[in-house]
């Protein structure tokens, strides 16, 4: 019957459609709870902590990070302040690469700290999650920072006029994340938070949130405070909270105020499954997270939480409530024989204020790598204002082994604020790997691609690698390091490559650019006399490589087909018809790599990471070139007078004009080329080449107006602003202009 085949064909859909709409449901519920990634880590913290290895090294050697005030801020006093001159601070707050970020001085000067310390924080931490950063651009990647204390623009008598269109952004606390974004391209969130020193902790929650949610692939996270003035320390001794010795005595009988301190912390974060598909790091994972509650639900009882990395600032009554609500969540119905850890990095540090939630969980991240949890500091005995007896709560006062066992480890982390904005999460150890290390061929030739922005920072950067690989027990292999640099970071315009079979080989050669010295496996930057090899020597493998792989590394195209007949430079006689179809021979590869090397340092895009299989491992991040720029160092400028355009003489002009009129195409070019190097270079207030990019030096649309009407008034010419942008270097904008000379004259 119709009616009845029909109805069984609706129930037959109905039901599939139901079981569909289960398992959909059954999908979200999951992913809603899927354990969040800690991929990699990167902080400025007190007692010249630059690094979560520094931290580390800090808490378990039990050192105290609190000192004097810093003498390189212009900080001045009452005659006699009414607190101890004592605190936490970041080692040279005022550094800063601008020319790394394409940041232009006076914007520079005009950018509080935090914001200048977090863009190179960023960079670090996608370096660590052994990410390239010019990747993530265009893809949905979000960035949570929690952000305080804007003080860098306060008690200013005077204000350099140049520096007014910066510093609104410059200290504003949105462009603390948005600065990030910008820089980075990304295109996720991109969200600042201020809820005073849960800021850090409650950004990482909220990037938790937003991964799980699928509002973005990965996600920078964290915050932090950097004090320009005194002023929060005035503030805090009028309410009567600091410790007269400078020091944070969490949970102590001792306890009698708050060290306050500064600091800047960032994590990386991806859902778990998608971190391990990507092959990258697992430092540790997130089980769950909330706020203003205690955020041991996710399946988890209380007991299954071995320590608490408490806010713990060293106020007794703070301290005291703290402890009782331990107490009674996690203390409570708790064997005496496993009692549950209580600790705080504010006896090392000092309250970070915005970081501090972020450095607590940098701490604990580094505890469950390193099998112990490390002693707290400055404690005599607990605080008699709490109950210790009434659950097994035990304060750290000495290192406790934390080794690893059948069920996983697990610590929480708390975040407490004036703002009543409270933060607590659960971090469980990374669970193991699921294969070993890919360590590559055995003895086969490798290259190790090493770029940076400048000379300087590539000789620092091999100067970074001999001493992280020496250091190294056991040391990676050299495949895998090879990969490592090809796969997980940027390509710059300073290049040099190492070309070797074996690690003293290969490291001989990386110290030498680290010595500015030559080394015959060394390939660098090709001088001026020397002529960047064809596309031949790529596409001619010497049978290192298969034809569509060759195509792939150097771009393949019209180039590689017209020259595929020419002899290579590098391989010698040897037949690559014949030998594509065979196993090469070491010789033939490290021909290859060599012949690839000349292409790279030359400027082309050599897609390293075809020539080599083998699993990434952590290396050195990018060695930043800081310039100082405080400022409170200046009530002026110095390069004030430089950013208005000059009064031109009319003689002056008129002279320029009749030497381009009376000079060849190549003498006219070669003025143009140092007439705009020079007057951009004044603009931006930096040496530039003939190459320098003006965008990458920091040149914003007004100076472009500017730059334009200077090029006007010396050479006659009537420019389009435009012309800038799409000509943005001095020899570009000068090749440009000199066609344009050329048909005005004819």
């Amino acid at each position: 019957m119709p009616n009845e085949e029909q109805l069984v064909e609706y129930l037959k859909w109905t039901a599939a459609e139901l079981h569909q709409a289960r398992q959909r449901l059954a999908d979200l519920t999951a992913a809603l709870h899927e354990p969040i990634a800690v991929v990699s880590m990167a902080c400025r913290l007190p007692g010249k902590v630059n690094s979560p290895e520094d931290l580390w090294e800090l808490v378990a050697s039990g050192r105290d990070a609190v000192t004097g005030f810093p003498d390189d801020r212009a900080w001045t006093f009452p005659a006699e302040p009414p607190y101890a001159r004592l605190g936490g601070f970041v080692d040279d707050p005022a550094g800063f690469d601008a020319g790394f970020f394409g940041v232009g001085p006076d914007e520079a000067l005009a950018t509080e700290p935090l914001q200048r310390i977090v863009l190179q924080l960023a960079w670090e931490a996608v370096e660590r999650a052994r990410i390239a950063p010019h990747t993530l651009r265009s893809t949905p990647t979000g960035v949570y920072v929690g952000a305080t204390n804007h003080d860098y623009a306060t008690n200013l008598q005077s204000v350099p006029e140049q520096l007014l269109p910066h510093l609104g952004g410059g200290t504003s606390g949105s462009l603390v994340s948005g600065r990030i974004a910008y820089a980075l391209g990304l295109e996720g969130p991109a969200i600042s938070v201020d809820t005073a020193c849960s800021s850090s902790l409650v950004a990482i929650h909220l990037a938790c949130q937003a991964l799980r949610r699928d509002e973005c692939g990965i996600a920078l996270a964290g915050g932090g405070t950097v004090m320009a003035t005194p002023h929060t320390f005035h503030g805090f001794a009028h309410q009567k909270s600091l410790a007269p010795d400078g020091r944070c005595k969490p949970f102590a009988a001792a306890a009698d105020g708050m060290g306050l301190a500064e600091g800047v912390a960032l994590v990386l974060l991806e859902r778990l499954g998608d971190a391990r598909r990507a092959g990258h790091p697992v430092l540790a994972v997130i089980r769950g997270s909330a706020l203003n509650q205690d955020g041991a639900g996710y399946g988890l009882a209380a007991d299954d939480v071995d320590a608490v990395e408490a806010h713990g600032t060293g106020t007794p009554i703070g301290d005291a409530i703290e402890a009782q609500a331990l107490l009674a969540t996690y203390g409570a119905r708790r064997s005496p024989e496993r009692p549950l850890w209580l600790g705080a990095v504010k006896s090392n540090t000092g309250h970070t204020q915005g970081a501090a939630g972020a450095a607590a969980l940098i701490k604990m991240v580094q505890a469950l790598r390193h099998d112990t949890l490390p002693a707290s500091l400055h404690i005599d005995r607990p605080t008699p204002l709490a109950t210790w007896k009434k659950g097994a709560v035990r304060l750290l006062t000495d290192p406790v082994p934390w080794p690893r066992r059948d069920t996983p480890r697990r610590a929480g982390v708390s975040a407490f604020a004036t703002s009543g904005t409270n933060a607590h999460l659960i971090l469980e150890e990374a669970p193991p790997p699921g294969s070993a290390a890919d360590t590559g061929v055995p003895g086969r030739p490798v290259a190790w691609p090493l770029s940076a922005r400048t000379p300087e920072a590539l000789r620092a950067l091999a100067r970074a690698l001999v001493a992280h690989l020496a250091a190294a027990d056991p040391p990676p292999s050299p495949a895998q390091v090879a990969y490592s640099l090809a796969a997980t970071r940027t390509p710059f315009e300073h290049r040099a490559v190492a070309v070797g079979d074996g690690l003293p080989d290969l490291l001989s050669a990386v110290s030498a650019l680290a010595d500015d010295a030559e080394h015959p496996r060394l390939v660098r930057d090709l001088g001026p006399e020397e002529e960047a090899p064809p596309p031949v020597v790529a596409a001619h493998a010497a049978g290192a490589l298969g034809p569509d792989d060759v195509c792939r590394l150097v771009g393949a195209g019209d180039a590689y087909e017209s020259v595929l007949g020419e002899v290579a430079l590098e391989a010698g006689d040897i037949d690559w018809r014949r030998r594509l179809s065979v196993e090469p021979s070491p010789d033939d590869v490290r021909a290859t790599l060599a012949a690839l090397a000349r292409l790279y340092v030359s400027g082309g895009t050599v897609d390293w990471s075809l020539t080599v299989r083998a699993g990434a491992v952590d290396l050195p991040v990018y060695p930043f070139r800081t310039t100082r720029y405080w400022l409170h160092d200046h009530t002026t400028h110095p390069g004030a007078h430089m950013t208005s355009t000059p009064d031109t003489p009319e003689q002056e002009t008129t002279a320029l004009e009749r030497q381009l009129a009376a000079a060849t195409p190549e003498e006219r070019e070669r003025l143009l080329v140092d007439t705009i190097r020079s007057e951009a270079s004044t603009l931006l207030n930096t040496a530039l080449t003939d190459d320098s990019n003006f965008l990458e030096n920091g040149l914003n649309s007004l100076m472009a107006l500017e730059l334009t009407k200077t090029l006007m008034a010396l050479t006659g010419l009537e420019i389009a602003m435009v012309a800038i942008v799409e000509n943005p270097s001095p020899a570009e904008l000068a090749h440009h202009l000199g066609q344009e000379l050329a048909e005005t004259s004819a």
